[in-house]
């Protein structure tokens, strides 16, 4: 299996990692290190000695009670490191729900859109013109970008007050598959596509972990998976000891379930793992390569 993308068809047959590049000040987990321009390229050029296939690249935090950022302002962040990791030689993902955002990276070179709304977000406009921007619109007229589409319940403000009820499998499979149909009837090829289950994005610990246990299930739409459990609080929730509660586990100790959550999520079919530490992950890979 292959995933199309802007400039390169990434070979799936071997697990893909794709190492994290947040040029934010306020990530739930490297938050500030990587603001700048130069500070980010270099972590960017990092991740890539490390083994990272793909670079995803964003500028608004997306995590659990984030506002949304000014499109002038994530723009701001996100295209002058976009400009530059293009050159880098391998395929540059971006992490973002803005379809000014999509249009103006897929100008610059970027390969694929990776986004939490699944291309649901109209831009909002104050006045009659310029016209709304529609995300799936902005793919779709494309001719080979990738995308990734993730399922996320509510929002980031508020996707944790109120989390997902009852079985959680089915209800994501059925909102991917659809959204997935959706953008494969306006014209964009099924190679091109990804999905993700969105872990930690509006669900319980005991949902998360459903998702991983029966993630064979979400192979049921027929397309690539891409999995994110790097540093998430739900790891924190199960290995935390009473000298360590979840809520104080730094999330630079939760490396070593981060590592196991992954290495769980490929060996259950997933095809991308997105992640913060990818020396660690990319050493776990081998190791559960050289077994296949």
């Amino acid at each position: 299996m292959k995933w199309n993308t802007a400039r390169f068809l990434i070979d799936l047959s071997r697990p893909q990692v794709m190492g994290i590049v947040n040029i934010t000040p306020d990530s739930f987990s490297d938050g500030g290190q990587h603001a700048s321009t130069a500070a980010a390229l270099r972590h960017c050029e990092t991740l890539l000695k490390e083994g990272a296939d793909i670079l995803d690249i964003g500028g608004e935090s997306t995590r659990p009670g984030a506002l949304s950022l000014p499109l002038d302002e994530e723009l701001a962040r996100v295209l002058p490191v976009v400009r530059e990791a293009v050159r880098l030689g391998v395929p540059v993902s971006v992490d973002t729900y803005k379809p000014r955002v999509m249009q103006a990276v897929l100008d610059l070179g970027a390969d694929i859109i990776n986004d939490i709304w699944a291309l649901r977000w109209t831009e909002p406009c104050a006045n009659p013109a310029p016209a709304a921007l529609n995300a799936m619109q902005v793919v779709a007229k494309h001719p080979s970008c990738g995308v990734c589409l993730m399922h996320m319940h509510r929002e980031p403000l508020t996707m944790q007050m109120a989390p997902m009820e009852g079985d959680v499998v089915p209800q994501v499979l059925l909102f991917l598959e659809h959204l997935a149909q959706s953008l494969h009837g306006l014209g964009v090829e099924k190679n091109r596509i990804v999905i993700d289950p969105g872990i930690g994005f509006g669900k319980t610990v005991a949902q998360n972990f459903a998702l991983l246990a029966r993630q064979g299930e979400l192979l049921g739409a027929g397309y690539p998976l891409l999995v994110g459990w790097s540093r998430k609080s739900s790891l924190a929730a199960i290995t935390a000891t009473p000298l360590a509660a979840a809520a104080t586990l730094d999330v630079h100790e939760r490396l070593v379930p981060s590592v196991a959550a992954a290495l769980l999520a490929v060996e259950r079919g997933a095809a991308i793992v997105r992640v913060h530490d990818v020396r660690e992950t990319v050493q776990a890979l081998k190791v559960l390569g050289a077994i296949r």
